[in-house]
């Protein structure tokens, strides 16, 4: 593991049921030496990554702050997308999700809210069940070989237990007909009264992004139903290629 790997494993430490550390309890939790793990949060802390809270004790710091406002100014496929997941919600009342993976985690970064009495118990910046739900399996289908091998051999119990393939060629299979249809519908999968329908989002370069989901109670996903979610999706899909497309041929200002 590099140094800057593991300075990172430091913040990975820190969540909701343990959003305070102790430099001793990092030590501790990562193997690190007294002097090695003292320097890394001392790095952290002058980077802000990190604030002191009292003695010896930390917690996250401003810069994480500071760099989520960035990432919602300037990520093109964010960008792209807010304004055509806003006319979804205006033509569906369902709520609009953008959804990213980054080594084992789906996190929503962003969600454009349709439905008022919609409740759900995962947010923006919350991991979310790595196999479960649309925009997931949207995305993981849509993985390269070895990343998909890497999540399988990872989760192969958990692949078996939710139907999703007893073998890798069965797992691999499952993924490839997911990644063909490029839409995929659940209903209650993640929450037992939430069901969603899923497309991909491309990057300039053609790469799996992010998933754009459309979210809401079952009875009001089925209401819609999936041909015509499909349809939604789709050309929201294309709005949002063509949009990005257009930025990337914008001319760089000083």
């Amino acid at each position: 593991m590099t140094s800057l790997a593991k300075g990172f494993a430091v913040l990975d430490l820190f969540c909701e049921v343990h959003p305070v550390w102790h430099a001793d309890e990092i030590n501790h939790a990562l193997g690190y030496t007294r002097a090695t793990g003292y320097r890394y949060v001392k790095d952290l802390v002058e980077a802000g990554f990190l604030r002191k809270v009292s003695a010896g004790r930390y917690s996250l710091g401003p810069r994480i702050i500071e760099l989520d406002y960035q990432l919602r100014r300037s990520d093109p496929v964010l960008l792209a997308a807010s304004p055509v997941m806003d006319e979804l919600v205006k033509k569906t009342g369902l709520d609009a999700v953008l959804s990213t993976l980054f080594d084992d985690r789906v996190v929503d970064i962003h969600r454009a809210s349709g439905d008022p009495t919609l409740r759900l118990s995962y947010g923006r910046g919350r991991p979310m069940p790595l196999l479960l739900g649309a925009a997931a399996k949207i995305m993981i289908s849509h993985l390269g070989r070895r990343q998909l091998l890497r999540i399988y051999e990872a989760h192969a119990q958990e692949v078996q237990s939710l139907g999703l393939g007893a073998s890798w060629s069965d797992f691999r299979i499952r993924m490839h007909a997911i990644h063909a249809e490029g839409f995929y519908l659940s209903l209650g999968e993640v929450e037992s009264n939430v069901g969603a329908a899923a497309v991909p989002l491309f990057d300039m370069d053609g790469e799996p992004a992010a998933a754009l989901a459309l979210v809401g109670l079952t009875e009001a996903i089925s209401a819609i139903g999936e041909k015509q979610l499909r349809k939604l999706l789709r050309k929201a899909q294309d709005d949002v290629r063509r949009a990005i497309g257009t930025r990337s041929t914008l001319p760089l200002t000083a």
